[in-house]
């Protein structure tokens, strides 16, 4: 059981690695370049950051009207925080994402598809 764990492939499931098709930059395979390893994991980290700013704004905005229903003003005001801080959250993810389009737009480089040059 312990063998079959190890051989688990963490960029199979993670979308790691190169591409078929994709051009390696400078004849060094995606993960083996920092830029390649970027290229590679961005992708994965926005996800995660969208799944984790969901179950945030679920779960704090629920919070909130349970909480506003009670009468309890110092623990909606904290959950009505909470909404906040994730919606300025979600604001630096959404333009991360378009700077980093500018930039593959402006120089042709495909940060978030680990396509290289």
């Amino acid at each position: 059981m312990i063998k079959a764990l190890a051989q688990v492939n963490i960029g199979d499931q993670f979308k790691l690695g190169d591409k078929p098709g994709s051009p390696a930059i400078a004849g060094v395979p995606a993960l083996q370049s920092i830029g390649g390893f970027v290229s590679s994991v961005l992708p994965n980290i926005y996800v995660i950051a969208g799944i984790i700013l969901f179950v945030l704004l679920l779960v704090s905005g629920l919070l909130f009207i349970i909480s506003a229903g009670k009468g309890d003003e110092e623990a909606a005001k904290k959950y009505q925080k909470t909404i906040t801080a994730s919606l300025i959250g979600f604001l630096i993810i959404f333009g991360s994402y378009w700077i980093m389009e500018i930039i593959r737009t402006v120089t042709g480089i495909e940060i978030l598809t680990g396509g290289g040059l």
